[in-house]
């Protein structure tokens, strides 16, 4: 045992040596450790057994209008070098009427207006899809892995969440198993398989770039660098298990063809849209009536809250719940029901999930501290337009005295307050120095500074006052409304 550790021993010496002269010589890769080795040993996934098990729950969706219908599809421009193969292949363009049996086409007659994917929810033909595929449209045909085609009926759509569930008639069909989102990761492999420019069955894969993207839409999204073009809409976005996790609903284009980044529908988001969907047709939501914007970093150190966190709320809606429920201008709203809203988007997804007639508890950070206000849900039901307060001819500016933040400001009238629905404030007059160069304007109504609640052009004075002799290097808080909407604006006296 001793002597054959000694060769071993003496062997590996002279591999290294032989190694290392090597190297010097340049002729050598370098020495690998054992677990780089394994490392590079790994192989990337195979995903030929997991395209034959999940293809036949995917489905081709085209779409047809009456000619003359106000929309063509979803495609975009199409690029030419696109037009030119399908046009060598004989491939009818993707939402482009196929005219090659009727040259002059029928006004009549329905015209080919989309094509879009989707996948199967259960064995009596439900179909989930995303609304953008089947708006609009006068027939809905599926097309089955095995070629059958067959009508299906839109049972409704979601256009917030650009979810829609279809049915077809048939029985025994194959479909998919729903995965948790919460277990995906960023970094895990993934794949789509849809009808991208009408070519059925296309397969292709990638890795979740992004968890809860936040693109301005209700829903954040999965992001991933799968390659997704028209067509793909619907269809699903499957991890290594073959369990749906999303639906590939978008695409950031700058050509209207994939650049590398796509978007999905996190699939419990759009299971519980379609479970509504498939139950009454259509999605109730909650509603407060505020209007919310996010809350930055610098206005979160400047009035107490520390981490931007929340929703700040820049309007409320006369006589909806959140006014009856006490909620002001300017309060940022950073939880509901316990649960922690981390950012202005949160807000709407999570009042949106809860049942109108419900009541919940707010809890808002209002002038440097939290309360909790008491609020009825009500349904959702589309925006009410907005008036902006209209200026009082003859209102006497009351001055103030130039301070160190550059203002002057003048007293409300008592129909301006009621019009602007507020207690308090000033109006800016005029405006130069550091609150200019901060974004404050003419008009402005200004509501509080600091957390401290304006009354008047004199309470605005002694406030400002305290500004001048204070620290002037600290930044100023100040909340203001503007037209419908309020905000706050960081004022730094000292530049």
């Amino acid at each position: 045992m001793m002597h054959c550790s000694s060769k071993t021993t003496l062997a590996r010496s002279w591999a290294a040596r032989v190694a290392l002269s090597l190297a010097m010589l340049g002729l050598a890769a370098p020495l690998l450790l054992p677990r780089q080795a394994q490392a590079q040993t790994v192989q990337l996934p195979d995903f030929t057994e997991l395209v034959e098990r999940v293809s036949p729950t995917v489905v081709n969706i085209r779409t047809t209008e009456r000619r003359g219908g106000a929309s063509v599809g979803g495609g975009g421009e199409i690029d030419p070098n696109i037009e030119e193969f399908f046009r060598r292949f004989g491939i009818p363009m993707p939402n482009r009427p196929d005219r090659r049996g009727n040259p002059r086409g029928n006004e009549d007659e329905p015209q080919q207006r989309g094509v879009g994917s989707g996948f199967i929810l259960s064995a009596d033909g439900f179909i989930m899809t995303n609304a953008h595929v089947v708006d609009g449209a006068e027939e809905v045909i599926v097309t089955l892995t095995d070629k059958r085609e067959l009508k299906a009926r839109i049972i409704g759509a979601d256009k917030r969440t650009d979810v829609a569930v279809v049915k077809v008639e048939a029985s025994g069909l194959p479909f998919v198993k729903i995965g948790d989102v919460n277990r995906l990761k960023v970094g895990e492999w993934v794949m789509a398989i849809g009808s991208p420019f009408g070519l059925e069955n296309t397969v292709t894969a990638g890795i979740v770039s992004a968890k809860q993207r936040d693109t301005g839409d209700y829903l954040p999204f999965i992001q991933t660098d799968v390659a997704i073009n028209p067509g793909n809409s619907g269809g699903p976005l499957l991890n290594l298990r073959g369990e749906v996790v999303g639906i590939n609903s978008q695409i950031y284009s700058r050509s209207g063809g994939f650049m590398g980044i796509s978007f999905a529908i996190p699939i419990d988001e759009a299971t519980r849209v379609a479970e509504q969907l498939r139950s009454t047709g259509r999605v109730i939501r909650g509603r407060i009536g505020v209007q919310i914007g996010a809350v930055t970093k610098e206005v979160a150190e400047s009035i107490g809250l520390g981490a931007p966190r929340g929703a700040l709320v820049t309007g409320v809606e006369k006589d909806q719940p959140a006014e009856k429920a006490g909620v002001e201008a300017g309060d940022i709203i950073v939880k509901v029901d316990g649960k922690a809203v981390e950012k202005a988007g949160d807000l709407p997804r999570i009042v949106g999930g809860l049942k109108p007639g419900a009541r919940a508890t707010l809890q808002v950070f209002r002038r440097g501290a939290t309360r909790d206000l008491n609020v009825a849900i009500a349904e959702f039901e589309a925006e009410r337009p907005t008036r902006r307060a209209a200026a009082e001819p003859g209102a006497a500016p009351q001055a103030a005295a130039k301070t160190a933040l550059g203002v002057t400001v003048a007293d409300l009238t008592d129909a301006q307050k009621r019009e602007l629905r507020v207690r308090g404030g000033v109006r800016v007059d005029a405006v130069e120095g550091a609150a200019a160069r901060a974004g404050l304007r003419e008009g402005d109504v200004i509501l509080s500074i600091d957390n401290a609640e304006v009354s008047d052009g004199k309470q605005f004075a002694a406030l400002a006052a305290k500004i001048d002799k204070g620290d002037k290097a600290k930044p100023v808080s100040v909340l203001v409304r503007r037209g419908e909407w309020v905000n706050y604006i960081v004022i730094r006296p000292n530049r």
